[in-house]
């Protein structure tokens, strides 16, 4: 049977880092997790324990919570995380100087064996492994919120990319228990540039006064089987996030990824969906 990494790291402990560590941990890995500064590195694992007791719960997970957190490790700095780490996934904010930053500086912490890979929804993976030494071990690997439930990672390969490192992470994929799709490297990839256009259009049939936010997304639950309406979805995924891959959609595919007014007004104040409190909805789990 294929088994996961042994040693895996994760840059960033936030909702979507969080989570990939908490799949990894539950298969039988050992992760580090790689945060900013001490406070930031318990609340990820604060965020892991939590996870990991909702599975229990729901009966996901074998083994006792406090049996699987012995294998995870919160860090402070790239420099920790051990050279014979077989998989590192960058899970930070979508930003190219950040991104490109980190994954520099992780390069040179780790063996040129180790898998590198982004979890970057929109941002040009060729892009980010420019600045790499070895871009032949690079590529996207884009798990969905909640992360332990979804059932998809996209995987996303540039021209430079080894294809037995593609055959290698479609493998731990399939040990995840998740199903992958191999897309080309382009704009918003296969999932960001499709869910971005439906929820983009979404927002202006709210703007518009078409119907209620409620309406639109039962439309798409019940009509075409959606498992959750467009507008209930950018929520999840944070209009601040949904903003910046149309933002970056529309610089590098044109007018029709234009981000209406009200996405731009709501970020503005706040209203970042689940995770603030306030979205498209009321959300009363914060």
């Amino acid at each position: 049977m294929t088994s996961t990494p042994n040693l895996v790291g994760v840059i960033g402990g936030g909702r979507m880092g969080a989570g990939i560590a908490q799949v990894f941990l539950a298969a039988g890995s050992e992760v580090f997790v790689v945060e900013s500064d001490e406070t930031a590195a318990q609340a990820a694992r604060g965020r892991v324990h939590e996870g990991l007791e909702g599975a229990k719960k729901r009966g996901k997970l074998d083994g006792s919570v406090e049996t699987v957190l012995k294998r995870l490790h919160t860090i402070t700095s790239a420099e920790q995380i051990p050279a014979e780490t077989e998989l590192l996934v960058e899970a930070v904010p979508e930003q190219l100087d950040l991104k490109v930053g980190i994954l520099t500086a992780v390069e040179r912490a780790v063996s040129e064996q180790t898998v590198l890979a982004s979890n970057t929804s929109s941002l040009s993976i060729a892009e980010l492994g420019a600045a790499l030494e070895h871009p032949e071990r690079f590529l996207g690997m884009h798990f969905f919120n909640p992360v332990p439930a979804s059932k998809l990672i996209e995987i996303v390969v540039a021209p430079a990319v080894n294809e037995k490192i593609v055959e290698t992470v479609r493998r731990w994929a399939h040990a995840l228990g998740k199903t992958d799709v191999v897309v080309k490297d382009s704009p918003g990839f296969a999932t960001s540039r499709l869910g971005v256009a439906l929820g983009l259009e979404a927002i202006r049939m709210l703007e518009e006064g078409v119907a209620d936010a409620e309406s639109i997304d039962v439309a798409m639950e019940l009509g075409y089987r959606h498992p959750m309406g467009p507008l209930r979805s950018t929520d999840m995924v944070g209009l601040d996030v949904r903003l910046a891959i149309a933002d970056y959609l529309h610089s590098t595919l044109g007018e029709r990824f234009a981000p209406p007014q009200l996405l731009r007004d709501k970020v503005a104040r706040g209203e970042l969906g689940r995770k603030s409190g306030q979205g498209f909805y009321k959300w009363h789990d914060q």
